[in-house]
C-alpha cells in the first residue's frame, strides 16, 4: 500500500523544503507524571512527532502543505502568493517562508477575530512577516468573508501586471492535504522500521487541512489507529464536518473517492471540544498548565494558539481516563513557537490553582 499511495502522490507537482522524517521521541518524564494524575494511576506513554522541525523557519506543519500548494503555485506561472490567517498566523509566516526562498511575492489578509489583537509592530511573527519583506498587508475585521477578501487582493495584483496564486487559510484544502497525506506515509514506515505502534494519535485541528489530510493517508494505507482532533477554534458539532470534507477531498484528488476504491466512514472523524474557550488564540489555564509542563519535563516548546491547547486536551482526556488501557499515544507536534514570544506574561504566571 505505501508503495501504491506513492505511485499516486508522484502525479503532484512538489517542492521539497524538509529532510525527512521528522523524529519519533518520547517523553517519559511527562508520561509518568501524567499517569500518575490519571485513573489507578495508569496513563499512556506520550510520544511526540516533531513536526516543529520541519524546514521554512522555524518549521511547523504548514510546510508539509506548502511543498504541493506553491509546487502548484508555481505550475500555474505565479509570482506572488495570497493567503489569509489571524494576527500572529504561523501559515502566514511560513507561507512568506516559502515565497522568499522560492523568489515570489506574498501579501496577507488578516483577520481581526479579536478586536484590536493587530499590531503592525508587534513581535513573534509580526516580526518576521516585517523582516522576511512581506509586501502587503490587508486587515479586516473578524467574520469577514476572507475568501472575498484575498480575491480583492489577487485583482490588485492582476491589475499590476502579475500573477497571484491564492491560498485557503491554513493551507487547507486538496492541494494542502496532500502533505498530511505524505506524513502518514512517513509516519507508518517509522513505525514499521521501529517496531512501534500507537493506540491514538494527537493534534491539534483547526482549518482541518492536516487532521483532515492524515485521516485520508491513514484511510488511503489501512491504517486504523484513531486520529482524535483537540478543538482550536470549534466544538465537535461543527468542527468534525470540516475535516470529513477535507479528508473526503484529498482522497478524491488522489482519485480514492469511493468510487470502486476505499471509503471514508463519517465515524472516522474523532474530535474533541471544550479546550479552546473563550476563543481562538485567547489562553486558557487548561493551556497555561500545559505549556509550562512540557517545557519543564521535556524541555518541548509547544504555543498558546494551537499546540498548547492541543496538548491541554490530551492532559485532560488522559485525566478523564480515555487512554487508560492504551500503551502508546502519539502527539503530533505541528510548531508555531514564534506566537509564544508575544504571550510572555501569560506563560510565566504562576500555574491556576
Amino acid at each position: 500500500m505505501l508503495a501504491d499511495l506513492s505511485r499516486r502522490l508522484e502525479r503532484f507537482p512538489r517542492r521539497v523544503y524538509s529532510h525527512a522524517p521528522t523524529p519519533l521521541q518520547p517523553l517519559p518524564r511527562f508520561s509518568a507524571e501524567l499517569a500518575a494524575q490519571c485513573p489507578a494511576g495508569r496513563g499512556p506513554e506520550v510520544w511526540v512527532k516533531r513536526d516543529d522541525m520541519l524546514g521554512l523557519f522555524p518549521g511547523g506543519n504548514k510546510t508539509r502543505k506548502l511543498e504541493f500548494l506553491v509546487a502548484d503555485a508555481l505550475a500555474q506561472g505565479a509570482d506572488t502568493l495570497v493567503t489569509c490567517g489571524a494576527p500572529q498566523s504561523n501559515h502566514c509566516r511560513i507561507t512568506l517562508s516559502a515565497a522568499a526562498h522560492e523568489g515570489l511575492e506574498c501579501r496577507f489578509v488578516i483577520e481581526e477575530r479579536v478586536p484590536g489583537s493587530y499590531h503592525a509592530d508587534a513581535g513573534g511573527n509580526h516580526f518576521l512577516f516585517r523582516l522576511m519583506g512581506v509586501e502587503a498587508i490587508t486587515v479586516v475585521p473578524g467574520g469577514s468573508d476572507m475568501a472575498a477578501a484575498m480575491a480583492a487582493v489577487a485583482a490588485d495584483v492582476a491589475r499590476l501586471g502579475r500573477k497571484a496564486y491564492v491560498i485557503p487559510g491554513g493551507g487547507s484544502n486538496a492541494v494542502g492535504g496532500l502533505g498530511y497525506v505524505v506524513c502518514a506515509q512517513e509516519l507508518q514506515r517509522q513505525c514499521d522500521e521501529q517496531r512501534l505502534d500507537f493506540d491514538a494519535v494527537v493534534l491539534g485541528s483547526g482549518s482541518s487541512g492536516t487532521h483532515g489530510g492524515l485521516l485520508a493517508g491513514f484511510t488511503a494505507l489501512g491504517v486504523a489507529t484513531p486520529i482524535v482532533g483537540i478543538g482550536v477554534s470549534r466544538d465537535p458539532a461543527q468542527q468534525e464536518p470540516l475535516v470529513f470534507d477535507e479528508a473526503r477531498a484529498v482522497l478524491a484528488l488522489l482519485g480514492d473517492g469511493g468510487q470502486g476504491g476505499t471509503t471514508l466512514a463519517r465515524g472516522a472523524v474523532q474530535c474533541v471540544g471544550g479546550y479552546w474557550q473563550p476563543k481562538y488564540s485567547l489562553p486558557n489555564a487548561p493551556m497555561v498548565e500545559a505549556v509550562q509542563w512540557l517545557a519543564r519535563s521535556e524541555g518541548l516548546l509547544l504555543d498558546p494558539v494551537y499546540t498548547g491547547k492541543a496538548m491541554a486536551g490530551l492532559v485532560g482526556e488522559a485525566r478523564r481516563g480515555r487512554w487508560a488501557n492504551a500503551d502508546r499515544v502519539l502527539f503530533l507536534h505541528t510548531g508555531g513557537l514564534p506566537a509564544a514570544f508575544v504571550y510572555q506574561d501569560t506563560l510565566l504566571a504562576p500555574p491556576a490553582r
